[in-house]
Protein backbone atom coordinates (compact mmCIF):
# COMPACT_ATOMS: atom_id res chain seq x y z
CA UNK A 1 0.00 0.00 0.00
CA UNK A 2 1.37 3.41 -1.01
CA UNK A 3 0.47 6.15 1.45
CA UNK A 4 0.55 9.93 1.00
CA UNK A 5 -0.26 12.66 3.50
CA UNK A 6 -2.28 15.81 2.86
CA UNK A 7 -0.77 19.03 4.26
CA UNK A 8 -3.64 19.29 6.80
CA UNK A 9 -2.84 15.82 8.12
CA UNK A 10 0.83 16.76 8.45
CA UNK A 11 0.02 19.99 10.32
CA UNK A 12 -2.24 18.16 12.76
CA UNK A 13 0.39 15.45 13.23
CA UNK A 14 3.07 18.02 14.16
CA UNK A 15 0.84 19.45 16.91
CA UNK A 16 0.62 16.08 18.70
CA UNK A 17 2.86 15.12 21.64
CA UNK A 18 5.82 12.88 20.72
CA UNK A 19 4.26 9.83 22.37
CA UNK A 20 1.09 10.15 20.27
CA UNK A 21 3.14 10.82 17.12
CA UNK A 22 4.88 7.49 17.73
CA UNK A 23 1.47 5.80 18.01
CA UNK A 24 0.37 7.39 14.72
CA UNK A 25 3.53 6.13 13.00
CA UNK A 26 2.97 2.66 14.42
CA UNK A 27 -0.64 2.52 13.22
CA UNK A 28 0.28 3.80 9.76
CA UNK A 29 2.93 1.05 9.48
CA UNK A 30 0.32 -1.51 10.49
CA UNK A 31 -2.10 -0.01 7.95
CA UNK A 32 0.48 -0.32 5.17
CA UNK A 33 0.97 -4.03 5.83
CA UNK A 34 -2.64 -4.89 6.74
CA UNK A 35 -5.21 -2.12 6.11
CA UNK A 36 -8.04 -4.13 7.64
CA UNK A 37 -6.30 -5.32 10.79
CA UNK A 38 -8.83 -5.54 13.63
CA UNK A 39 -6.84 -3.07 15.76
CA UNK A 40 -7.43 -0.33 13.18
CA UNK A 41 -11.23 -0.64 13.10
CA UNK A 42 -11.07 0.45 9.45
CA UNK A 43 -14.53 1.58 8.37
CA UNK A 44 -16.25 3.69 5.73
CA UNK A 45 -17.75 7.06 6.58
CA UNK A 46 -20.96 8.89 5.70
CA UNK A 47 -22.09 12.50 5.44
CA UNK A 48 -19.30 15.05 5.09
CA UNK A 49 -16.75 12.28 4.64
CA UNK A 50 -18.69 10.16 2.15
CA UNK A 51 -16.25 7.98 0.15
CA UNK A 52 -13.61 8.31 2.89
CA UNK A 53 -12.53 5.77 5.48
CA UNK A 54 -11.34 6.05 9.07
CA UNK A 55 -8.90 4.12 11.22
CA UNK A 56 -8.40 4.24 14.98
CA UNK A 57 -5.04 5.52 16.18
CA UNK A 58 -5.46 5.72 19.97
CA UNK A 59 -8.50 5.85 22.26
CA UNK A 60 -10.28 8.83 20.67
CA UNK A 61 -7.81 9.72 17.90
CA UNK A 62 -8.84 8.97 14.30
CA UNK A 63 -7.13 9.25 10.92
CA UNK A 64 -9.30 9.76 7.85
CA UNK A 65 -8.09 8.69 4.44
CA UNK A 66 -9.32 8.28 0.88
CA UNK A 67 -8.41 5.50 -1.53
CA UNK A 68 -6.97 6.88 -4.75
CA UNK A 69 -6.28 3.64 -6.59
CA UNK A 70 -6.16 -0.06 -5.73
CA UNK A 71 -2.92 0.19 -3.80
CA UNK A 72 -2.71 3.91 -3.02
CA UNK A 73 -4.37 6.25 -0.52
CA UNK A 74 -3.99 9.68 1.04
CA UNK A 75 -4.49 10.49 4.70
CA UNK A 76 -6.32 13.82 4.84
CA UNK A 77 -7.27 14.58 8.46
CA UNK A 78 -6.19 13.58 11.95
CA UNK A 79 -8.09 14.40 15.13
CA UNK A 80 -10.44 13.30 17.89
CA UNK A 81 -13.85 11.89 17.10
CA UNK A 82 -15.58 15.11 18.20
CA UNK A 83 -13.17 17.35 16.24
CA UNK A 84 -13.70 15.42 13.03
CA UNK A 85 -17.37 14.61 13.09
CA UNK A 86 -19.08 17.46 14.96
CA UNK A 87 -17.40 20.62 13.66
Amino acid sequence: MKVAFHKNFSKQFKKLPAKIQAKVRSRIKLFITDPFNVQLNNHSLKGTYLNYRSINIASDLRAIYKNLEDDECIFVVLGSHSQLYYE
